[in-house]
């Protein structure tokens, strides 16, 4: 029900945006997010989105680089990433929370809806 793209290959400095198309109108009501994870590692917080779009949250390490949007018209959520950094290379993932909460979730235990990822690869 959520299919993320828009991973890749990028040199430092270089840009991507990446996708999360949702099937289904009533994922227009629900808060979304980013998620990364890296080889070893644990699935962290990247970004989050409330449903009109009003409300975002990041993580410190990408403040001021990446921007989340959604555009319900086109049941798609994106994460724009500027000034990719190789300590950014990880499988991004986007989920979406069904529990019409008001604040918006930064733990994976929060979402219940998960695309597979799309990887990202910054080169140095």
């Amino acid at each position: 029900q959520l299919q993320a793209s828009g991973g890749g290959l990028v040199q430092a400095g270089g840009s991507l945006i990446l996708s999360c198309a949702t099937s289904g109108d009533i994922f227009k009501y629900f808060a979304m997010a980013w998620f990364r994870q890296a080889p070893g590692e644990k699935r962290e917080f990247v970004a989050a989105i409330g449903w009109s779009g009003d409300v975002t949250a990041y993580t410190n390490s990408v403040k001021g680089r990446f921007t989340i949007s959604r555009d319900n018209a086109k049941n798609t959520m994106y994460l724009r990433m500027n000034n990719l950094k190789p300590e950014d290379t990880a499988a991004y993932y986007c989920a979406a929370d069904s529990d019409y909460s008001v604040e918006l979730g930064q733990t994976a235990s929060d979402y219940d809806y998960w695309g597979q990822g799309t990887l990202v690869t910054v080169s140095s």
